[in-house]
C-alpha cells in the first residue's frame, strides 16, 4: 500500500488490508510489546465479537474513557466494524464533565481503566448523578496488572468485563460498516456552554488518513511514529490513523513522559512526531544526543504555553525544524501544515498548506458578510473531505456551524495567501478590533515577550466604556521585579499607539482549561479580570 490509495472507506477495512499485505510487520509498539498488522486486525475483530454480544449494533454509542493503549485501538477499530459510534472521554475528565458526555451522548458501554495512573475512575463514576448512568448497561475495564480500586455501592449494578475476557471471545469477520456511517465523535473544547458533539464518517476519516500520509510524507516512510497525543483528542487521532494509513508502527505512550519518549524515540527508530511546544521542551531538555532529533523532519507543534514561545528557535539550533499546523475537531487535525522548508519566519506560524488536494479556504469579512481577496484579516472558513458528518444531537448548531456551499465557519482570525495557504492568527473571540483595525492579541504579546523581564504573556480586551482596549497579563523571570510603566513603555516604543495596553498586570500563572491535548490559556477568565481591573481604575477616577 503506498498511503495514498484508500483501500476501503472503512476504518475495518483500512486495517485488514494492511493484516493482508505486512501481516506479521510490528503495526504497534507498546510497552515493550510489539503488535503485528494481523494481531491489529484480529483484536478488533475479537472485539467486535464481545461488543455484539452485549447487543451493540449500527449507531449504537461506545465510551471510551481510556489513556493510549492497545485496548482503545481494539474497541475503537471494534466499534467501526459494528457500524457503532466511539464517543472519546479525555481521562483529565471528572465527574461532571463524564456525566454531561454520558448522557447527552446516550452511551451504552463504558470503557476504562480504573488504576490509570493511580486514579479511582471507579469513585468518580460513582459520584454521577444516577439519571446521567440510565442509558450505560455495563463496564469494559482494563488494567495492566495493578490492584483494582474497590467499586463503590452506586456502581455494582453495572456489569463489568475484563478487556482480557473481551479479548477471549471469538473473532466477528463480518464488518457492518459502510463509509457514509458516522464512526467517532469528539467534544468540543468550549469553556462556556457545554461542549457539542463532533461527529465524523468512516468516508471522512479514512480518506483524510490516507491524504495525510501522502502530504505529510508518511506513505514508504521508514522509521517508526511517536504516538504520545492522547487518542481521545483530534490530534493525537488523526496522527494515529494516518500512521496506519501510511504503516508506519506506532509507538504508544499512555502518558507523555520526556525521559521515557526519548528512550523510546532512541529504541525504536522513531522518525515521525508531532506534539505540545511544553512536549518538545520535554524531549529538548532530556536529550543530548542531537541526532536523535536531526532525524525528525518537519515536526508540526502546537502552541499552548506562552512561557515557550522561543521553543522554535531553540529546536531549530538542535537540528529539530518545527512547523505550525492547524486543525480543530471539526475539520479534524493535520488539516494544513506549513511547509518544512520555507523560511523560519513563514514556517512556524499556524496554519499552512490545505492536506487535501481537494481541501478549499477562504476569509469573511464579520461585519459585511462579504469574501475577502488574499491577504485581507477575516474570519477563517474551510471545505474539504475531512469535514464533519456534523454535531450528533444537534442539526441546528450544524447548520450555523457550515455555510450553505459547505464550509466551516471556524471561528478563527486570519488570512489566506492563496487558493490552498492561509495563516491562523487568533480565535474570533479573542480578536480586538482597535483604532478601527482588526488585531491578533498574540502580535502585542509577542512584543511583551520580548522585554527581558517577561517569561510569558496574554493580551485581552476590556470595555472601558470608551471602546474597547487591550489589557495585558503577564508572568515575570524568576526574581525579576514587575515594572508595569516599564513594560507599557516598552510596548509604546514599538507598537502602534492603539495597540499599547492600557494597563498590565501580574499573574503567577495563567487561568487554563482541560482540553484532550493538554491545557488551554482561559481567555474568557482573563477578560473577566482584565474588565475588573478597568472597573477598579474607574472607580478610583471617580473617587467611588
Amino acid at each position: 500500500m503506498t498511503g495514498g490509495e484508500i483501500v476501503d472507506g472503512t476504518l475495518g477495512g483500512m486495517v485488514a488490508a494492511h493484516a493482508q499485505r505486512r501481516g506479521e510487520a510490528v503495526a504497534v509498539h507498546y510497552e515493550g510489546r510489539a503488535i503485528s498488522f494481523r494481531e491489529l486486525d484480529e483484536m478488533p475483530r475479537r472485539a467486535a465479537g464481545a461488543l455484539r454480544g452485549f447487543g451493540i449494533g449500527p449507531g449504537d454509542r461506545v465510551a471510551l474513557w481510556l489513556p493510549n493503549s492497545p485496548a482503545y485501538l481494539a474497541l475503537w477499530i471494534g466499534c467501526a466494524r459494528l457500524g457503532a459510534v466511539t464517543v472519546a472521554i479525555n481521562t483529565r475528565f471528572r465527574a461532571v464533565e463524564v456525566a454531561d458526555i454520558l448522557e447527552r451522548s446516550g452511551a451504552r458501554i463504558l470503557a476504562m481503566w480504573p488504576g490509570f495512573r493511580a486514579i479511582d475512575f471507579l469513585s468518580i463514576l460513582a459520584g454521577i448523578d444516577a439519571a446521567a448512568l440510565d442509558r450505560l448497561e455495563r463496564l469494559i475495564v482494563y488494567d495492566e496488572g495493578e490492584p483494582a480500586p474497590e467499586v463503590a455501592p452506586a456502581i455494582q449494578h453495572l456489569p463489568r468485563h475484563s478487556f482480557d475476557e473481551v479479548m477471549a471471545s471469538a473473532p466477528l469477520d463480518l464488518d457492518a460498516a459502510r463509509p457514509e456511517m458516522g464512526v467517532n465523535t469528539f467534544t468540543t473544547s468550549g469553556t462556556t456552554s457545554k461542549p457539542k458533539f463532533v461527529l465524523h464518517s468512516h468516508a471522512g476519516l479514512t480518506r483524510h488518513a490516507n491524504e495525510v500520509a501522502v502530504s505529510f510524507g508518511y506513505a514508504g516512510a521508514e522509521g517508526s511514529m511517536l504516538s504520545v497525543m492522547p487518542l481521545c483528542g483530534v490530534f493525537g487521532f488523526n496522527m494515529a490513523t494516518a500512521g496506519l494509513a501510511a504503516g508506519i508502527p506506532l509507538v504508544l505512550m499512555n502518558a507523555f513522559d520526556a525521559e521515557y519518549a526519548v528512550e523510546l524515540m532512541t529504541r525504536h527508530d522513531v522518525r515521525h512526531m508531532h506534539g505540545t511546544d511544553d512536549m518538545i521542551d520535554g524531549i529538548l531538555r532530556c536529550t543530548r544526543d542531537d541526532a536523535i532529533l536531526r532525524r525528525i523532519s518537519g515536526v508540526g507543534y502546537a502552541v499552548f504555553n506562552a512561557e515557550l514561545a522561543d521553543i522554535p528557535a531553540r529546536a531549530l539550533d538542535r537540528g529539530l525544524t518545527l512547523v505550525g499546523l492547524y486543525g480543530m475537531s471539526e475539520v479534524q487535525a493535520l488539516f494544513a501544515r506549513q511547509d518544512p522548508t520555507a523560511p523560519t519566519a513563514e514556517r512556524w506560524p499556524g496554519g499552512g498548506y490545505l492536506t487535501s488536494p481537494e481541501g478549499r479556504c477562504r476569509t469573511r469579512d464579520p461585519d459585511s458578510g462579504e469574501i475577502l481577496p488574499h491577504g485581507e484579516q477575516g474570519e477563517l472558513e474551510l471545505a474539504g473531505p475531512s469535514l464533519m458528518a456534523g454535531y450528533y444531537g444537534n442539526p441546528a448548531a450544524t447548520a450555523e456551524a457550515i455555510t450553505d456551499d459547505g464550509f466551516m465557519r471556524t471561528g478563527d482570525l486570519g488570512y489566506t495567501t492563496a487558493d490552498n495557504h492561509f495563516v491562523y492568527l487568533a480565535r474570533m473571540g479573542d480578536v480586538l478590533r482597535l483604532g478601527g483595525f482588526l488585531v491578533s492579541p498574540a502580535e502585542i504579546e509577542s512584543h511583551l515577550q520580548t522585554h527581558p523581564r517577561v517569561a510569558g504573556a496574554q493580551v485581552v480586551g476590556a470595555d472601558t466604556g470608551h471602546g474597547i482596549r487591550p489589557v495585558g497579563f503577564v508572568m515575570t523571570e524568576p526574581g525579576a521585579p514587575f515594572d508595569e510603566a516599564a513594560l507599557i513603555e516598552h510596548c509604546r516604543a514599538g507598537l502602534a499607539r492603539f495597540k499599547v495596553p492600557i494597563r498590565i498586570a501580574p499573574v503567577a500563572e495563567f487561568p487554563t482549561t482541560k482540553s484532550a491535548n493538554g491545557f488551554k490559556i482561559q481567555r474568557v477568565r482573563l477578560r473577566e479580570m482584565a474588565e475588573a481591573l478597568t472597573r477598579d481604575d474607574a472607580r478610583a477616577a471617580g473617587g467611588g
